[in-house]
């Protein structure tokens, strides 16, 4: 037993020595695998980075001070942004949680799942820029273009999220309930909603909140928002004028931010 044990004090001796080699050599091969990959796009050319850099100057010289005058001009963007968002998320809401259940293995066959999942990985190919131009193509420019935009990226993202938080629910649960009887949608109705209440608002809410930024350039494709007066500035180099609808957009995305905290604090159940 001395013996046994004196070996195994041994290779624990070796092995808490090699321990941080192989993270340093880890570390050293993630830095090389960088340095090449940087190196290969001109990372590495003073000249490229002085010109960037001097380019960076003059760009930030043209932007300040914003142009406070456009305000009022900007104000109904800004609301259409807003209102693109919050109709884009609650009507992929609508989608994501019935296709999230249909992807989860505690409740559906396999083959099921396996086509619910496989519609969620087309959604979620799909950027929600491109989306905004098969929208824009479908039903025309504005903001209905902008809201089946985000959508459609909306139940991608949030219908995996949720078939992933279905399918770590106690599985005990289940079978007590289906031993009572209880169908499908007595399992989603009585158990999937209650058990999965607080992360289902919680990522409803930080999906709002990724909606309103990513709707402020979904304007630069004709899709409606904010983005419309981006596209203008941008095009002709009022970045004065610019800088004041980045403002803006900075202040809305704050608000909502500042929102979502109080609903999570003010509704959600403590864990």
């Amino acid at each position: 037993m001395g013996m046994k044990a004196e070996r195994m004090e041994r290779r624990m001796t070796v092995g808490w020595a090699m321990g941080p080699w192989r993270e340093f050599g880890f570390g050293l091969g993630m830095l090389a695998v960088l340095a090449a990959l940087l190196y290969r796009m001109g990372f590495f050319e003073a000249g490229r980075l002085l010109q960037g850099g001097l380019n960076l100057a003059r760009f930030a010289r043209e932007m300040f001070p914003p142009d406070l005058g456009i305000l009022p001009t900007i104000g109904g963007g800004l609301l259409e942004t807003l209102e693109m968002a919050l109709a884009g998320t609650l009507l992929g809401f609508l989608f994501s949680f019935p296709l999230g259940a249909l992807g989860s293995r505690t409740l559906f066959p396999a083959a099921v799942v396996a086509a619910a999942r496989l519609l969620m990985a087309a959604i979620r190919t799909v950027p929600s820029l491109l989306w905004a131009v098969l929208m824009v193509i479908v039903v025309g420019l504005g903001p209905l273009a902008g809201t089946l935009a985000l959508a459609f990226y909306t139940v991608g993202y949030l219908a995996k999220l949720y078939a992933e938080l279905f399918e770590g629910i106690d599985p005990e649960i289940l079978e007590a309930m289906r031993g009572v009887g209880a169908k499908r949608r007595h399992l989603i109705r009585y158990v999937l909603w209650p058990e999965s209440a607080n992360a289902i608002l919680s990522q409803l809410l930080f999906m709002l909140e990724y909606n309103i930024r990513a709707s402020t350039v979904l304007g630069l494709v004709g899709a409606g928002g904010i983005g419309f007066y981006m596209q203008i500035y941008l095009s002709t180099m009022a970045y004065a004028r610019l800088t004041t609808v980045l403002l803006t957009v900075l202040f809305l995305v704050l608000a909502m931010d500042g929102l979502s905290a109080w609903i999570r604090r003010r509704y959600l159940l403590n864990p």
